[in-house]
């Protein structure tokens, strides 16, 4: 009945995701991408799109559900009319959220020891 759709932001649309918004954002992409999906980064990254474009309140039968998870971002920043630099901020939030949770549960994820902020390369 029910189609095969992302209800939380999927890694798979990282990619699809590069050329939405400028430079800055195209770094951040580059950068995410190439990472595993269960690295600190990455999934900071997915938190931080979870949160700009409302994930958590998605529902399965809902018309954004039925578009799809890449559509559904993509409109998310179309939308976001601040500059790359705060979604950089927001990413950065993300991070800092993951480290505490990490750190909080004593968990052990890939390149844990190699978290570094969107801005340091």
């Amino acid at each position: 009945m029910y189609t095969d759709n992302d209800i939380l932001f999927s890694p798979e649309t990282i990619p699809q995701i590069r050329n939405s918004r400028g430079e800055q954002w195209k770094q951040l992409i580059d950068k995410v991408d190439c990472l595993p999906q269960d690295h600190p980064e990455s999934l900071a990254f997915s938190l931080s799109m979870i949160r700009l474009n409302g994930c958590i309140a998605c529902e399965t039968d809902s018309y954004r559900a039925m578009r799809g998870c890449t559509p559904c971002v993509l409109q998310g920043l179309r939308r976001f009319k601040a500059p790359d630099m705060k979604l950089i901020e927001m990413y950065d939030l993300a991070l800092e959220d993951m480290r505490s949770y990490i750190a909080t549960h004593k968990l052990h994820l890939t390149g844990e020891a190699e978290i570094t902020h969107a801005r340091a390369a």
